[in-house]
């Protein structure tokens, strides 16, 4: 079963754009884990302009559910990602100054760095993703990645929301099924994430069923603003379990 994994980026935005602890960072995450959030992400960038180093200090003295850290793999992100034992590290190739995401690892370019990074993880026994895209990667490439002790990758999936939006989605999706089957099938979980929405999440999960974990910020606490989090969590959900329900039918069939 797929679990939802809330990336509260957008919560440390708002709060940081008056000052103070307007939303309180802490509290919308246990709020959001008590309506039934499987996980909870953070992003902190160097500059801090959103989650803050703080931040995740805290998030992990809260929260019972996994923490899932993503970022750039400098010498100081790792080590507050071992400071704090996360459940999940996700590595990002980010270059400080980008608003978000956007781009996978060219993993054979990035090899010996992410070899190294792997084993660091593996060594203190946190478990490790890496954010890849099914157009720049292949089978070669995730085999790289299992044997340097990467335990998943997560799939970067703006290319699949466009698509789905713009009625492309069959083409597209059949990509990502093939990477993410070249993936499981060389021992690598599967994760996802970007631009996943209560419009396009049950047809992923439904082609991708075997998907361990998503992870949704700015779409699930835009539709907040209107929904609430409560109702706003149990339409991802939902949206999780029809896309799993969908997908062992089809199998039956």
């Amino acid at each position: 079963m797929t679990i939802l994994s809330v990336n509260v980026n957008k919560l440390a935005t708002l709060r940081n754009s008056r000052g103070g602890n307007n939303p309180d960072v802490v509290k919308g995450s246990l709020d959001l884990i008590r309506f039934g959030a499987q996980g909870i992400t953070v992003h902190p960038r160097p500059d801090e302009r959103h989650i803050r180093k703080t931040d995740v200090y805290s998030l992990k003295k809260a929260i019972s559910v996994e923490l899932n850290i993503e970022g750039y793999p400098s010498d100081d992100f790792l080590a507050m990602v071992e400071d704090v034992h996360a459940a999940q590290c996700t590595l990002v190739p980010d270059p400080p100054h980008v608003l978000t995401s956007n781009a996978g690892w060219i993993v054979k370019d990035n090899r010996k760095q992410l070899e190294s990074v792997g084993r660091r993880l593996k060594n203190a026994g946190i478990r490790s993703s890496v954010f890849v895209d099914p157009e720049t990667i292949d089978e070669e490439g995730y085999i790289i990645l299992r044997d340097a002790g990467i335990d998943r990758v997560e799939l970067y999936t703006e290319a699949f929301a466009v698509a789905y939006a713009t009625g492309q989605r069959d083409a597209v999706t059949t990509k990502y099924l093939k990477s993410a089957e070249a993936a499981h099938k060389v021992g690598l979980g599967v994760n996802a994430g970007h631009d996943l929405s209560l419009e396009n999440l049950e047809y992923l999960i439904k082609r991708i069923p075997f998907i361990d974990e998503v992870s949704i910020g700015h779409a699930l606490i835009c539709d907040a603003l209107y929904l609430g989090f409560e109702e706003t969590v149990r339409r991802y959900l939902e949206c999780i379990r029809k896309g799993n329900e969908a997908a062992r039918v089809s199998d039956q069939r």
